[in-house]
């Protein structure tokens, strides 16, 4: 644990370690400022952490975050980052039963074979053609807005400018995503397999007037131009390795054990008390930035909190000591799971969970997508467990609303864990359990968090992994001209719940810390 300087006042002090703490403080010492890092925990990282979760086994799984797409390589170059990514070469597979027979979609591996794929299981090529043209135009958008985030917000007239393209805009930024979907697709799984992405960590209705789903969507098809999310090599806790690697090399002080409890600030100045388990002392700055929730942030400094945002995901992560077989004989389990592993996810699926789930009932058939990190990336597992072909499996619940649980946290997250589990079973030619591996103790690799799990684990208000719903990528009334800034001049929010917040960034982390050098001040 690294001490402030009692005395000193700091350019800038960062309240909080996780990701995006860690890029505004690598730019800010590299630009020559003094910086000192606020992190609660005994270690850096935030939810963007690798960590072995079970008892005496070698294997460092990405707990919380899993998948790379909105980190721009910028921030990669300009900070000097030791971090690789790794494409995944299969996109998804999606298995489902049809007449009677196991089959399913496999997208990825070369486009003459997804066309073969759409063929088999659609009977023509109309889907996979329509398939095409949406992801085209998605395509293109990313192309255009992708490069915008880390730049002053535009309007949204900018932002429609940027685009370029009106029925791209009306599709993403002006009518439900539902619309589009029904219109321009007609299998109700090819359908199911689009939306997805608009539901992860988002409670929402293909219709919702809202369009948090679009928001939820948008951000999900543009990540570094190309919509593609790619594996972190050595798991998640690389990158954050990585980036506190970079500040301390340029000077910043990260203090771990240390709880910013309260902010002072006049508007040019700031005083962040701070608590150890020695006792309690002050850092003043010029600049505070806080890497928390918007919340936390009020509550720092004394504000009034904004409504917490309900966060809607079941996360569970295991360890295989095999990959279990399908059903669906055509296709290898090595490609099924080295992509997005769909489960009840189609359409009317997604439809019907989501109404069970409003009206305050766990889903019958709950959806969910799963992944395997060590097929892309074995070096997370141990020599040993590597050389006996164990597999890591981490997957995502979708329509979970924090509201479920609340009757009763541990009876609610193993029920829905076991009906989770039951559908997947229903596409395997074995039980999960059979292929489970045992941890140092003889327990079963597997845990399970909710949202209000991580609630209480991370501090994430209502468990939304957002911090709050996903803003728009364009100003509106109060957001400022980065999308950091608060009330208090000399204060600006550098977690997820800024605006172009949300998954592993580092955006807002950037867009403080330019616009603290913007100022000029410090």
């Amino acid at each position: 644990m690294t001490a402030p300087e009692a005395t000193r006042t700091y350019d800038a002090v960062i309240v909080g370690g996780g990701h995006n703490g860690l890029v505004a403080a690598a730019y800010l010492a590299r630009a020559g400022r003094s910086v000192l890092v606020l992190e609660r925990l005994d270690h850096t990282g935030g939810v963007a952490v690798s960590t072995r979760p079970f008892t005496g086994v070698d294997a460092r799984l990405s707990r919380y975050s899993y998948l790379v797409s909105l980190l721009p390589r910028k921030i990669v170059r300009d900070l000097g980052l030791d971090f690789r990514l790794r494409t995944r070469t299969i996109s998804s597979y999606t298995p489902v039963e049809r007449d009677g027979r196991p089959t399913g979609l496999l997208v990825g591996g070369g486009e003459q074979r997804t066309r073969e794929a759409f063929a088999r299981l659609t009977g023509s090529e109309s889907e996979y053609r329509a398939w095409q043209r949406f992801y085209d135009m998605t395509g293109r958008v990313a192309r255009g807005v992708f490069p915008t985030l880390t730049e002053p917000l535009p309007t949204r007239d900018e932002l429609r400018r940027t685009v370029g393209d009106e029925e791209a805009w009306r599709t993403l930024f002006e009518e439900p995503l539902g619309v589009a979907v029904e219109e321009r697709f007609a299998d109700d799984l090819v359908r199911g397999v689009v939306l997805t992405d608009a539901l992860i960590g988002t409670f929402a209705d293909a219709h919702d007037p809202s369009l948090k789903q679009n928001r939820c969507f948008l951000y999900h098809v543009i990540g570094g131009g190309t919509g593609a999310w790619d594996v972190p090599v050595g798991g998640m806790g690389a990158l954050t390795e990585a980036l506190a690697d970079a500040a301390r090399a340029a000077g910043a002080v990260i203090a771990t054990g240390h709880r910013a409890v309260r902010v002072d600030t006049d508007g040019r100045t700031a005083e962040v008390t701070h608590r150890t388990a020695d006792g309690e002392g002050v850092a003043a700055a010029r600049h505070v930035l806080v890497n928390a929730s918007p919340q936390e942030l009020a509550r720092l400094t004394g504000d009034t909190p904004p409504s917490p945002a309900e966060g809607a995901q079941l996360k569970v992560n295991m360890l295989l000591e095999r990959l279990p077989r399908l059903r669906d004989t055509s296709v290898d389990p090595r490609e099924a799971f080295a992509g997005t592993f769909h489960i009840a996810e189609g359409y009317g699926q997604l439809a019907a969970a989501h109404a069970q789930a409003t009206a305050g009932e766990p889903p019958a058939v709950p959806p969910s997508e799963i992944y395997c990190h060590s097929l892309t990336d074995p070096t997370i597992l141990g020599p040993d467990l590597a050389a006996r072909g164990y597999q890591t499996l981490t997957l995502f619940g979708l329509h979970t609303p924090a509201r479920l649980f609340e009757r009763d946290n541990d009876a609610v997250r193993e029920e829905l864990l076991k009906s989770t589990l039951a559908q997947l079973d229903a596409h395997l030619a074995e039980p999960l359990a059979d292929c489970l591996a045992t941890d140092a103790d003889g327990r079963p690799c597997l845990e399970a968090r909710s949202p209000l799990d991580l609630e209480r684990d991370l501090g994430l208000p209502g468990g939304n992994i957002f911090h709050r719903e996903l803003s728009w990528p364009h100003a509106q009334d109060g957001t400022g001209r980065w999308g950091v800034e608060t009330r208090h001049a000399n204060v600006l929010l550098c977690g997820a719940g800024a605006v172009r917040g949300g998954g592993v960034s580092g955006v807002p982390g950037h867009n403080a810390a330019m616009a603290v050098l913007e100022s000029g001040e410090g």
